[in-house]
């Protein structure tokens, strides 16, 4: 359907114009999330004017394919699919590009990221039943990949999160696994007590990265400091739901500077040795 459209220089002008510029993406096998941003640039809003104004400009498409489709752009069951596989998606979306950004580690975020991203998606549908499927693949995959300790405590020891709703995240599955992991010496966190609690340190506790702030305002429970620092210095990825496996093409992203020949084969070797022990 994307490349049928952008073969015809009139069509893709005319969806422009209702779109407000916005160009489609091609379809590329080895980015699996493709497919999804690609209804996102199609939903209804938008290109429900540019159907029905280039429904003549489709019909003089002789193909049977570019008929075809024509057809999908102009059914009422179409858009509505569309609709319901955004809903049950994009939020799911934004967790993976949180999880594999590189503005700042992300394992303080991705506990909450995934706690809300289910709430949207209960609050899109009237009808436990439309999302009943997707919940049970998407907690068997949150079970067997992220649902571990380590998240629990970033997600406790990220500042902006655990002030913000203290109640709500010290819940007894992630204190127990945050005792996991210190088993001491959370009172003064708990209370804000010594720089924590300066009024800079709050008004940085969403600012800053996590790491970032223990550095800086962490001081006053130094045994703590470190091990926090050392949890949210760590960072996620969504290499392993990719299907691009070259390692090489992984540790040239178009964020990083190209890397050094001899780097770049240390960062290889390491890789490598780090499946074989798996």
């Amino acid at each position: 359907m994307i490349h049928a459209t952008l073969l015809h220089v009139p069509i893709v002008n005319l969806m422009r114009k209702f779109t407000k510029e916005r160009n489609l993406h091609r379809p590329v096998v080895t980015r699996f999330t493709t497919s999804f941003i690609t209804l996102v640039q199609i939903q209804p809003k938008e290109y429900g004017d540019f159907c029905r104004v280039g429904k003549g400009k489709v019909v003089q498409q002789r193909s049977d394919y570019k008929k075809k489709v024509k057809t999908y752009f102009m059914q009422d069951s179409f858009w509505r699919n569309v609709l319901y596989a955004l809903k049950l998606t994009d939020p799911l979306i934004k967790v993976l590009r949180l999880v594999d950004g590189e503005k700042y580690p992300t394992m303080g975020y991705i506990y909450e990221a995934m706690d809300r991203s289910k709430e949207v998606i209960h609050d899109s549908f009237s009808n436990a039943d439309d999302y009943k499927t997707t919940f049970q693949i998407t907690n068997q995959r949150w079970e067997c990949q992220v649902h571990k300790p380590l998240h629990a405590a970033g997600h406790f020891l990220n500042m902006w999160i655990f002030y913000k709703d203290t109640i709500g995240v010290a819940c007894e599955e992630v204190e127990q696994w945050l005792y996991d992991c210190t088993m001491r010496l959370l009172d003064n966190y708990r209370n804000a007590e010594g720089l924590s609690g300066h009024p800079m340190a709050i008004r940085h506790r969403k600012t800053k990265a996590p790491a970032d702030w223990w550095a800086s305002y962490g001081s006053s429970t130094p045994n703590l400091k470190k091990f926090f620092i050392r949890v949210l210095s760590l960072t996620c990825s969504v290499t392993s739901c990719k299907r691009n496996r070259s390692v090489f093409q992984h540790l040239h992203t178009k964020k990083r500077n190209r890397l050094a020949q001899s780097r770049l084969n240390d960062m290889a070797f390491v890789k490598f040795n780090s499946a074989l022990d798996r």
